[in-house]
């Protein structure tokens, strides 16, 4: 079947890996973008966010591109999971090179199994703590009679060791995009010799804003809105 043999490609794989990851990617500047509002005055800002949050929760198009959001964060993990374990099986075996000299490259791109592995565990942390319990969860209504999420955030980001584990999460996931965004124009056969440095000098600045952006966010919070 066509479905099992492009499943059964490690070429294929990775092409829907670099997909998925490149709309992961996109995803994270629409989301630093929303949560930027929480770097507002407080009571600004708790205005700004809660018409965010419920913008991303009742327009039926963004409820479908999150869906595909979903999906993709699925696709992505499950991918990363079978090619790791064929690598590790592989040994150089069967068309696959595991890098073994430890300074042909670096640390993080050894390593990006682990690193996503861990970045999948805090995403599934932050989705309990704050889209499940908006979602799902009791949750405060404001004047206008809507959820008001604010205060929950406030309440996550004021507590030292969330925001600790918050930032070292980002931390993993900056090394993770650092590795991954020019290795996905590699997969997809767009790193040409004449412009890839210059994805690669996009795919920096790109890991820097978004890690420090959001890294910014729970820090400010903290000692300001604390």
């Amino acid at each position: 079947m066509p479905t099992l043999s492009f499943l059964s490609n490690s070429i294929s794989r990775k092409n829907l890996m670099a997909l998925t990851g490149l709309f992961l990617c996109l995803f994270l500047v629409i989301h630093l973008a929303g949560n930027l509002q929480l770097l507002l005055p407080p009571e600004r800002a708790q205005t700004q966010y809660n018409f965010y949050s419920q913008l991303l929760s009742h327009n039926y198009l963004i409820k479908l591109v999150s869906y595909a959001l979903y999906l993709s964060i699925l696709i992505h993990a499950l991918d990363a999971l079978i090619l790791t374990v064929q690598n590790w099986r592989a040994n150089g075996a069967q068309g696959y090179v595991y890098d073994r000299r430890r300074t042909a490259s670096a640390w993080y791109s050894r390593n990006m199994g682990l690193l996503g592995s861990l970045i999948f565990v805090f995403l599934v942390i932050h989705l309990k703590d704050f889209w499940f319990q908006y979602k799902f969860g009791v949750v405060p209504m404001d004047a206008e009679g809507h959820k008001d999420i604010y205060p929950i955030v406030v309440a996550a980001y004021s507590e030292l060791w969330y925001v600790l584990v918050y930032v070292v999460s980002l931390l993993i996931l900056g090394f993770h995009l650092w590795h991954g965004f020019a290795s996905a124009f590699q997969s997809l056969g767009l790193y040409h010799s004449r412009y890839g440095k210059w994805v690669k000098y996009f795919g920096w600045f790109y890991t820097i804003v978004i890690t420090g952006g959001f890294i910014l966010i729970p820090l400010w919070v903290y000692f300001f809105n604390y």
